[in-house]
């Protein structure tokens, strides 16, 4: 599937299940382990898990498999790997805890002035 349509999709299976704060974040320069970065809160462990379940499902019903999956058990952060795109599900405490917006923004700029 192309880059620009998976996006589209895993961020429309977010926007499905009323995730909140749905960012996409390009890191094509900087790491080769993905594309990007797509990074979306949900108010409980409950909505967490549904979150990520509904970008399994989605990506799965357009012949996306995913590589893999963390978290679901105690679903406070859930990464869904899609290869291109990697997918962040977390609780609203745990996202502003661990600020990857803000380390991958740096990290960015770091690239930028090298």
């Amino acid at each position: 599937m192309e880059i620009e349509k998976l996006k589209e999709l895993v961020t429309e299976a977010l926007d499905d299940v009323k995730g909140q704060d749905i960012e996409v974040i390009d890191v094509r320069d900087t790491t080769t382990i993905t594309d990007y970065m797509v990074i979306a809160s949900g108010t409980s462990s409950r909505q967490v898990r549904a979150l990520a379940q509904n970008v399994v499902e989605e990506s799965k019903k357009n012949g996306v498999m995913p590589i893999g999956t963390e978290g679901e058990e105690k679903a406070e952060w859930v990464l869904v790997d899609l290869g291109d795109i990697i997918v962040h599900v977390m609780q609203v405490a745990t996202r502003e805890f661990y600020q990857l917006e803000k380390l991958w923004s740096q990290t960015e700029d770091q690239d930028r002035q090298e």
